[in-house]
């Protein structure tokens, strides 16, 4: 994996594992003093009565997975900022902008992003989002107050933001509202179950884990009509409407990956593989003509599990850094 993609990713990681109980050693490399990653675990770790409003000031660099209202305050001119939103997979975040003072005459800007992007690559892909990549953008200097509120498509989104002058900055409140039927997601954690249902739905659905794991999927159907499975090809996936894949690789985008199974036909049982790879994607691609169902577990591969190598194992695919 490229040293810095490793870097951005497992700083990310280690907000959200601090506030499980899983964070792991990391060698941080290139980092300021001033690491905002690891006081996510104090901040959740706070209880606030019913009905209050949980506040703090964001930092340059930022991770967010609660709901409350933040505050920005530059105090040097700061030019590259990103704060990361993350919900449950059953989210959906809303960012609304309670208060503005940025200069956008004088470069300023002030962006959301719907997903997240590292290193110019992003989840959920331009192959499974909704929105072209140009939509994606919500600048505030542009929209102003036309769009104060801001829905993400999936339980990740993000903002960018470059505030030149001391004492300018935003106050934005986030939201979660519930998901129906979640789509793409990325993973808090290095460990869970979860189903993903695409009902009559023409879309791709990715379901991202930023961890080598080992994976079983325990339930597929696929092609699920009236009460009916309709049979699939035998030879392969290719020309199938409805399949699911397993992807790996270094990086965020799924389009970048590489592909290391395909399953296109349903059936109830145990499939386990282990995946070395620093992010296993697990990805669903639907006609719109059925309903798709995919029920699977995971939780992260350790150095024992490595060594012992199964008939299924793919991990000689991508090397595992853990």
């Amino acid at each position: 994996m490229p040293s810095a993609f490793q870097f951005q990713c497992h700083l990310v990681l280690i907000f959200l594992a601090a506030s499980k109980g899983e964070t792991r050693y990391l060698e941080v490399r290139d980092a300021g003093e001033d690491d905002p990653f690891l006081l996510l675990s104090e901040d959740l770790k706070r209880e606030l009565s019913a009905g209050q409003i949980y506040r703090r000031s964001l930092r340059c660099i930022d991770m967010l997975s609660i709901e409350g209202q933040f505050t920005f305050t530059a105090d040097q001119p700061q030019l590259h900022c990103a704060t990361f939103f993350i919900g449950e997979p059953e989210e959906l975040i809303t960012i609304h902008y309670d208060f503005v003072n940025i200069d956008c005459q004088g470069g300023d800007f002030l962006k959301v992003f719907d997903g997240w992007i590292l290193k110019g690559e992003k989840f959920p892909s331009s192959l499974d989002h909704p929105l072209t990549t140009s939509q994606r953008y919500v600048d505030f200097c542009e929209s102003g107050d036309i769009q104060r509120s801001i829905r993400s498509s999936q339980n990740v989104a993000m903002i960018f933001f470059k505030i030149q002058l001391p004492g300018n900055g935003f106050t934005v409140t986030v939201k979660k509202n519930s998901n129906l039927f979640p789509c793409n997601v990325i993973s808090q954690t290095s460990s869970g179950r979860f189903t993903m249902v695409i009902p009559h739905q023409h879309r791709n659905c990715s379901f991202s884990i930023i961890y080598p794991v080992v994976i079983k999927i325990s339930d597929l159907i696929l092609g699920h009509l009236n009460g009916l499975f309709l049979k699939k090809p035998s030879a392969s996936c290719a020309g199938v409407g409805d399949f699911v894949e397993l992807l790996g690789g270094a990086g965020l985008d799924p389009s970048k990956m590489f592909p290391l199974a395909d399953l296109c036909h349903s059936f109830h049982g145990s499939a386990q593989m282990k995946i070395g790879c620093d992010n296993t994607v697990l990805r669903m691609v639907s006609s719109g003509k059925h309903i798709n169902r995919v029920t699977f577990e995971y939780h992260q591969l350790d150095l024992q599990e490595t060594d012992t190598r199964k008939e299924n194992s793919i991990e000689e695919f991508c090397l595992p850094s853990i």
